[in-house]
């Protein structure tokens, strides 16, 4: 990734396409794998709720609480991204993020120290795959790198719940 590879690998929830958050091509790409317009923003992980300040320019107060107190994968959309590749962006200049708690994601995040784009195995408009073995062959074929771990599990995760956070604290449910 830190030479703009994208990878294929398990996360927090479901399977995952990712690459650099920062780097503007290696974002470029995974739209381009996806068949996704870049109009269509993707989220990030980050391993540690410190980092959400780094890449948000003002964290809303709630956001803390919801991150502290969640007890399963949220992602919380933020306006004023910052430090991360304007085409990941949605137009109004917010992006999601999720702080993950899964062990793999978590440590992958924490060695490359940077956010990680994380966005669903499929083609866009295609039902996300429960587990590695449903994810397309055209998916892994356009990665650079498929991680060797979890390949195996047959559960059916959910994708995480997302909120935005609008002026004065205000949530707004995007999915449950």
């Amino acid at each position: 990734m830190s030479r703009g590879g994208v990878i294929l690998y398990p996360t927090d929830t479901i399977w995952g396409i990712g690459c650099d958050a920062t780097n503007e091509e290696a974002v470029r790409r995974v739209y381009e794998i996806k068949h996704r317009a870049d109009s269509k923003a993707m989220l990030v992980l980050v391993d540690s709720p410190v980092k959400v300040d780094f890449y948000v320019s003002d964290v809303p107060d709630v956001a803390w609480d919801l991150i502290e107190l969640t007890t399963k994968p949220l992602t919380i959309i933020y306006s004023g991204a910052r430090n991360l590749a304007p085409n990941l962006l949605a137009e109004d200049g917010s992006v999601g993020i999720r702080v993950t708690q899964e062990t793999f994601s978590m440590q992958l995040c924490r060695q490359f120290r940077k956010a990680i784009v994380s966005t669903s195995a499929n083609i866009s408009g295609q039902p996300s795959p429960a587990s590695f073995s449903e994810i397309s062959e055209d998916i892994k074929r356009a990665v650079d790198y498929i991680v060797n771990y979890r390949q195996e599990e047959t559960g059916h995760p959910k994708p995480s719940s997302i909120i935005k956070l609008g002026q004065g604290g205000v949530i707004n449910i995007i999915r449950e």
